[in-house]
């Protein structure tokens, strides 16, 4: 997809606005490069919209629409004097009227592979870790059992 620049993005997010809830959007709306795991935020101090240009190359553009109705959310009910934060009910029920998803998918680029499996000998809870896991020090967060690792060739890998 090709890059896009600050006024077509102006545009599309007044546009969205606009569509989904009948009211312009007149502050400014910027990428961020710095955003890493999250698609995009809402600054009320500056009025300010920030998203993750990441959203626009490696996702569609129904994800990244979907973030846009998302922080429009915050940035109208803040306008409004109305509960805007992530616990609101008010919040929580625009969300729903518009259609805006409450998290955005993780980035392909961002996905972590687990590389280790442990399995808890009492319960046969599961625990996929990126990282190793001292043995010794922890166990099953369920029932407390001792855990094993489970390795490559049990797997079947």
């Amino acid at each position: 997809m090709d890059p896009i620049n600050k006024q077509t993005l102006y545009n599309m997010v007044d546009r969205i606005s606009l569509e989904f809830f009948d009211k312009p959007f007149v502050h400014d709306v910027e990428f961020n490069h710095r955003l890493k795991t999250t698609g995009g935020r809402y600054m009320p101090g500056k009025r300010l919209i920030q998203l993750n240009p990441k959203y626009v190359t490696e996702m569609n553009m129904d994800e990244l629409i979907g973030i846009i109705k998302h922080e429009l959310c915050h940035y109208h009910l803040h306008i409004e004097g109305k509960g805007y934060k992530h616990i609101d009910p008010e919040f929580k029920a625009l969300l729903k009227k518009t259609g805006s998803p409450r998290h955005c998918n993780p980035l392909p680029s961002q996905k972590r592979k687990h590389q280790y499996l442990y399995k808890c000998k009492q319960c046969n809870q599961e625990y996929r870790r990126v990282r190793r896991v001292n043995l010794k020090k922890y166990r099953c967060g369920k029932c407390s059992g001792q855990l094993v690792q489970i390795t490559n060739k049990q797997l079947g890998l």
